[in-house]
């Protein structure tokens, strides 16, 4: 994880619940790209904003939300049939 500070020293490490917390928030968003200020408030707890760059930039790097001019978008997909599509190399 050292990658994701370049760097920095950092002072407090997200706990998993808050990390679980974000995703969820980002996941089941209204809109299909959400700021960091409507994200922050949507969070039903107050998150430190370094903490919140931090998990942002963790969710990124594996592939789970893409972060562009407009705001965040959750990528990740769950679905069973893409990935076997994927693996198997199936043209759709």
């Amino acid at each position: 994880m050292s990658s994701l500070v370049q760097g920095r020293k950092v002072i407090h490490w997200p706990t998993l619940n808050t990390v679980i917390m974000i995703e969820k928030i980002l996941k089941e968003a209204n809109e299909s790209v959400i700021s960091i200020a409507e994200l922050k408030r949507n969070l039903p707890r107050q998150v430190n904003h370094n903490t919140l760059m931090l998990i942002l930039q963790y969710l990124e790097q594996s592939n789970k939300i893409f972060t562009s001019l407009n705001g965040i978008t959750w990528i990740h997909n769950t679905n069973p049939n893409l990935k076997k599509a994927i693996s198997k190399g199936l043209q759709i």
